[in-house]
């Protein structure tokens, strides 16, 4: 029986896992799919580099292979999409990349987004994807924080360094909508959109929302 929803961390850091497990708690309910969120423990520390991304890649569509027969979808939730274009190819589930996910959303909220990265290497990855959606044009710009997946956990120094980069895009770059490049940042939206007093895309709250009214609308 198809019954679950899944999101793939696709990294090993099971405090990234709880952070998404937590952000979603808005959408559980009666009468809602059960939503699993799932940490790839063979996965890299974090998804920092192209090698990285294609390694998860194998992890997320392997995972996605051996729970097929229950899962109404899965959500790969790392911001390069790793393995979305080979979920796609599986038949009668759906497939959805959060960064896809947060990019058309963010579209429908503002003419100019920016995007607040981790580490300066993810940018050109970043920038690949856009251009094959063909939005390079809506990118206001990005910025990074200079931290790994792992120093996110610390609060204080991310919550700050975050507000900094979101000024920058906002007042230097024209962004009227953020979005968040890594799911490890998810606890920070609220807090973000309210210091900058703009709207912000959480990643993984965009693709389950879209996942949920497609599954409510039968466009698996």
């Amino acid at each position: 029986m198809r019954d679950t929803l899944y999101i793939i961390n696709p990294n090993s850091n099971q405090a990234v896992t709880a952070g998404l497990d937590k952000a979603l708690n808005i959408f559980r309910g009666p009468g809602v799919p059960r939503i699993e969120c799932v940490t790839m423990v063979d996965g890299p520390a974090g998804i920092q580099s192209q090698l990285d991304v294609d390694k998860a890649a194998v992890l997320v569509q392997e995972f996605a292979h051996e729970h097929q027969q229950n899962a109404l979808g899965f959500i790969s939730a790392c911001f390069s999409d790793p393995g979305l274009h080979g979920l796609r190819e599986m038949q009668g589930v759906l497939s959805m990349g959060i960064s896809e996910c947060a990019v058309l959303t963010a579209l429908s909220m503002g003419q100019k987004f920016g995007v607040i990265a981790i580490l300066p290497n993810s940018i050109p990855r970043h920038w690949r994807m856009w251009s094959a959606m063909g939005v390079h044009e809506r990118v206001a710009g990005e910025v990074a924080i200079g931290r790994t997946v792992a120093q996110l956990s610390d609060e204080h120094a991310t919550l700050e360094a975050m507000q900094l980069a979101g000024k920058q895009l906002r007042d230097q770059y024209g962004a009227q909508v953020l979005i968040m490049g890594c799911a490890g940042m998810a606890s920070f939206r609220e807090p973000l959109s309210q210091a900058l007093s703009m709207p912000v895309v959480e990643p993984v709250q965009a693709a389950v929302s879209m996942a949920l009214g497609r599954l409510q609308l039968g466009w698996a």
